[in-house]
């Protein structure tokens, strides 16, 4: 599970410079999770909680899976991980291996930079089933980067707990 963290460009348009920020933080993801076994993947940050780096990166391939290919380009896909649609299943990670969540995660990965390469425009509107409203590819985009940089929090907390390795 590999893939380049590249910074931000410190002068761009919007649009470049939204989809690096959104690629720094899928890139520091993957990097949180790097070198780690299934089992140091699977293991829980601190009791009551149940987050695990592998629940996050399942979490994370749902949350590209929705706002990319449901919202946007109204594609009728049901969750990768629930059949009642409930996000919090995402986060179990019983019966999933981190070869297998990276690959799902990837693969939704590649899904949402083909539909935002393809859009006309930020402007670009799909509709928000569970808010009842349209939303803008910005707002999407906009989300997403908020959504990574908060997983990422937790990440840097569960990661320092597995092995001790701290920053980036």
């Amino acid at each position: 599970m590999e893939m380049d963290r590249i910074g931000p460009p410190l002068r761009a348009g919007e649009r470049e410079t939204l989809r690096a920020f959104l690629d720094f933080h899928r890139a520091t993801l993957v990097l949180k999770c790097q070198g780690l076994s299934d089992e140091e993947l699977r293991r829980r940050s601190m009791p009551p909680s149940t987050l695990t780096l592998l629940g996050l990166l399942r979490h994370m391939a749902e949350v590209e899976r929705t706002w990319f290919r449901r919202v946007i380009d109204a594609e009728d896909v049901p969750l990768i991980w629930s059949a009642t649609g409930d996000f919090q299943e995402a986060y179990d990670p019983t019966g999933s291996t981190g070869a297998d969540a990276f690959e799902v995660w990837q693969r939704e990965v590649e899904h949402a930079r083909r539909i935002e390469r393809e859009a006309e425009s930020l402007d670009v509107t799909g509709h928000q089933a569970r808010w009842g409203e349209d939303v803008s590819l910005r707002l999407v985009m906009l989300h997403m980067i908020h959504e990574y940089a908060r997983h990422n929090g937790h990440a840097d907390f569960l990661r320092e707990g597995i092995d001790g390795s701290v920053g980036a």
